[in-house]
């Protein structure tokens, strides 16, 4: 969410910087809120990513946040505020998908050295071709296993967990990687949707017949 023009790097996620902006909005006064109320507007705040909750909540969902954060219920006087360096940030939520590419775009807009610029240049067509491939293959996939150019392009729940880890370990280790190319996490699910309704096998052949790049 927040980008340093001096570091070049993304200082925090969104749902940290919301959490921590809401948190500072009722303090001292934490007491006020639980973590489920915490949660739920912290969710809402933030919308370039998938929020989730883990873990037993049947005690903790209903307690007030200051208990884990202060003593329960004990006003304080609000401190002074720190000082901040004048340093240049910008406030553009991205999502976690797109962040090396935005990365590179805000590298060459800033680039000075004509060397540079062109290597960036060409990283960046690389990317933005790849991840033009990486649809079509997830096209010609999903055409195999189902033999029709009709198919789910909805986010649906996984159903066939087994079915989904040995596709997705095919995609990774024939097609791409997600940590070299983390756009490709946008187009997952078209994967993991065939599980539903096709054979794991089915759709692993699919996968490595159509991952010759």
């Amino acid at each position: 969410c927040i980008w340093d023009d001096e570091m070049d790097v993304y200082l925090g996620e969104c749902w940290s910087l919301n959490w921590r902006n809401n948190t500072e909005q009722i303090f001292p006064n934490l007491e006020t809120e639980t973590v489920e109320q915490q949660f739920e507007i912290v969710k809402k705040m933030t919308n370039e990513s998938h929020v989730s909750i883990y873990g037993d909540l049947t005690y903790i969902y209903k307690d007030p946040i200051s208990v884990f954060l202060g003593n329960p219920g004990k006003k304080v006087a609000a401190s002074e505020p720190l000082a901040v360096s004048a340093r240049a940030y910008s406030y553009k939520p991205t999502a976690t998908p797109d962040v090396m590419m935005e990365y590179l775009k805000r590298k060459r807009e800033k680039s000075n050295d004509k060397e540079k610029t062109k290597r960036l240049d060409q990283e960046i067509e690389y990317h933005t071709m790849t991840e033009q491939k990486v649809q079509n293959i997830l096209e010609q996939i999903s055409r195999q296993v189902t033999g029709s150019s009709e198919f789910s392009r909805h986010h649906q729940t996984i159903e066939n967990p087994e079915c989904n880890k040995d596709v997705l370990s095919a995609f990774f280790s024939q097609c791409y990687k997600m940590q070299t190319h983390p756009y490709i996490t946008k187009y997952l699910y078209w994967l993991t949707n065939l599980c539903k309704a096709y054979n794991g096998e089915k759709i692993v052949r699919a996968v490595n017949d159509n991952c010759n790049h």
